[in-house]
C-alpha cells in the first residue's frame, strides 16, 4: 500500500507576495494594452491629418487644361510629395488626368468606391489609402461663375513610420512595468514579512502553552494591530478557559478519588471490623447492614458522578425537542419527598400555575428540583416550613425555593457550586452528601440555556433562584 504524500504548505507571505505580483502584471498588462490602443488611435489620427493635407495639396494642383472643352489637369510643377507616397487623380468624366510613378494601376489594386480611410498593401508594403472627392472651378471669370469640375484623388502612404512610433511607445510602458516588477518584488516581499512579524510573535507566544505552563502574553503589537486584535482576544480567553477547565478536571479527579477512598475505606473497615473476632448472627446481620449501608453509600456517589459526566460531557446544548412540566416536576418532587419532610415536620408549600413547559428533559429536570428540595429539607430545622415558587420574570421562568435553616457563611458561598465543595464536612454523614448535586443542578441548569443562583444570610435560611427560558 502507497504512503500519502504530504501536501505542501505554502506560506500566508509567499501566497500574498505571488498574489500581488499577479495583480502587479495584470495591471501592467492592462496599462499596456490600453497605451497601445491610445498611441494608435493618436498616432493614426495624426497620420489620416497628415494624408488629407497632401491629399488636398495634389488637388490644389488640379488646374485649367485651357482647352476648348474646359476640361482640368495635373500640373505636375509645383507638386511636393514624398517620394514613397502613391496617388492617382480622375476627373469626373473617368479620365485620369495624373498619378505617382510607384503606382501600380487600376490592374494592380481595388480601387475603393467611397470615400474614405482603406488599408492598402503595395509591393510588400502596407499603406493607407485616401479617397476623396473634390472640385475645381474653371473659368471663374465668365458669367455664371464659371464651370464646376468634379475630380477624384486616391492618395496613401506607407504606414511603417506610425507603427514604429506606436511600438517605441508601447515598449518602454512595458520596460518600466517591467522594471517596477523588478523592483516592487523584493519591496513587497520585505514588507510583507515585516507586516506578519506580530502574527509570528503571536505564534510563537501560543507555542509556548502547554498543560504544565499557561503563561500566555501576547505582544503588544498583536493587540494594537486591528487584524490580530481579536485573534489575540480570542486566544486569551480559549486559554483561560482550558485553563480553568484543566483545573477542575485535575480538582474533580483529585477530589473523586479523595471521595471513592474514603468511601472503600469505611466499606473496608466495616469490613474488617466485623472480621475481628467470632460473632453472632445478630452481630452479623448488623454489621452486614453496616456494610450494605456503606456500599450504597459509595454507589450513589459513582452514580452522581456519572451523572455529572453525563451532563457536562453531553452535547453543549439541550436538544429542541426537550420540553417538560417544571409545575409537575415540583409536585412529584414533593410527593416523592412527603416521607423526609414529614420525618422533620416540615412544611412544604407550593406556589405556581397548573403548567409551566420549560426546555429541559423530564429526568434533568426532576433531578434540579429533588435536589434542591433535598437541599432544603437537610437544613432546614424541626417545625419550619420551605417554599416553593414558580413565576414569569423578565421573559423567563422563575423557581424559587426558600427555606429556614441556619444560612450559608459568606465566605464559602463563591464556591458553592463547587463539584465536591462542602462547607461543613463533618455533615457528609448526617446528610449522606458528596458535594455534588448543586453541580449538577448548575450544569443542567445551564445547558438549557439558564442560571441558578443563591440568596442567604447566616441564620435567617436559604433561598435558591433558577430561571430557565420559556418553552
Amino acid at each position: 500500500m502507497t504512503q500519502a504524500q504530504p501536501k505542501t504548505r505554502t506560506s500566508i507571505a509567499f501566497r500574498l507576495i505571488v498574489a500581488v505580483l499577479l495583480v502587479e502584471l495584470a495591471s501592467a498588462a492592462l496599462v499596456i494594452l490600453l497605451s497601445f490602443g491610445y498611441e494608435r488611435h493618436t498616432h493614426f489620427r495624426a497620420f489620416d491629418v497628415m494624408l488629407r493635407g497632401r491629399a488636398d495639396s495634389v488637388l490644389g494642383a488640379v488646374q485649367d487644361a485651357e482647352d476648348a472643352e474646359d476640361n482640368v489637369m495635373l500640373d505636375l510643377a509645383d507638386l511636393h510629395v514624398p517620394p514613397e507616397d502613391v496617388y492617382e487623380v480622375w476627373d469626373g468624366r473617368g479620365r485620369m488626368l495624373g498619378r505617382s510613378p510607384n503606382w501600380p494601376g487600376s490592374s494592380g489594386i481595388t480601387v475603393p468606391k467611397t470615400d474614405g480611410m482603406f488599408p492598402l498593401e503595395l509591393n510588400g508594403r502596407h499603406y493607407r489609402l485616401l479617397r476623396l472627392r473634390g472640385s475645381r472651378i474653371v473659368d471663374p471669370g465668365e458669367p455664371g461663375g464659371g464651370k464646376l469640375r468634379p475630380v477624384t484623388i486616391l492618395y496613401g502612404a506607407p504606414t511603417e513610420r506610425v507603427w514604429h512610433a506606436i511600438r517605441s511607445v508601447v515598449e518602454f510602458y512595458a520596460a518600466a512595468s517591467l522594471l517596477l516588477l523588478v523592483i516592487s518584488g523584493p519591496l513587497i516581499a520585505w514588507m510583507l514579512h515585516r507586516g506578519l512579524l506580530p502574527l509570528r510573535q503571536l505564534a510563537e507566544q501560543a507555542g509556548e502553552v502547554s498543560a504544565h505552563s499557561w503563561e500566555f502574553s501576547p505582544p503588544a503589537s498583536a493587540r494594537e494591530t486591528p487584524e490580530l486584535a481579536p485573534l489575540t482576544q480570542a486566544l486569551e480567553s480559549t486559554l483561560q478557559r482550558l485553563e480553568r477547565s484543566f483545573a477542575q478536571q485535575k480538582t474533580f479527579v483529585s477530589d473523586a478519588a479523595h471521595e471513592l477512598k474514603t468511601a472503600v475505606a469505611v466499606a473496608k473497615s466495616s469490613l474488617q471490623l466485623l472480621n475481628l473476632k467470632e460473632r453472632s448472627t445478630t452481630e452479623y446481620r448488623a454489621g452486614l447492614e453496616q456494610c450494605l449501608a456503606d456500599t450504597q453509600r459509595l454507589e450513589d456517589l459513582v452514580a452522581k458522578m456519572l451523572t455529572l459526566a453525563r451532563v457536562e460531557n453531553g452535547p453543549s446544548a439541550v436538544p429542541a425537542t426537550a420540553r417538560c412540566d417544571l409545575a409537575g416536576c415540583v409536585r412529584q418532587a414533593i410527593a416523592q419527598l412527603r416521607s423526609v419532610a414529614t420525618l422533620r415536620e416540615i412544611h412544604v408549600a407550593f406556589d405556581g400555575p397548573d403548567s409551566c413547559p420549560v426546555p429541559l428533559a423530564e429526568d434533568d429536570c426532576a433531578l434540579v428540583v429533588e435536589n434542591l428540595l433535598m437541599n432544603a429539607l437537610q437544613h432546614s430545622p424541626k417545625g419550619s416550613a420551605v417554599s416553593i415558587r414558580i413565576a414569569d420574570q423578565n421573559d423567563a421562568v422563575l423557581l424559587s425555593i426558600k427555606d429556614h435553616g441556619e444560612g450559608i457563611d459568606p465566605r464559602v458561598r463563591p464556591f458553592i457550586f463547587d463539584r465536591f465543595y462542602r462547607g461543613d464536612p463533618s455533615r457528609t454523614r448526617s446528610t449522606g452528601g458528596a458535594g455534588l448535586g448543586l453541580a449538577i443542578c448548575r450544569a443542567i441548569v445551564e445547558k438549557a440555556g439558564g442560571s441558578i443562583a443563591l440568596q442567604s444570610k447566616p441564620g435567617e435560611g436559604t433561598t435558591v433562584n433558577v430561571h430557565l427560558p420559556h418553552a
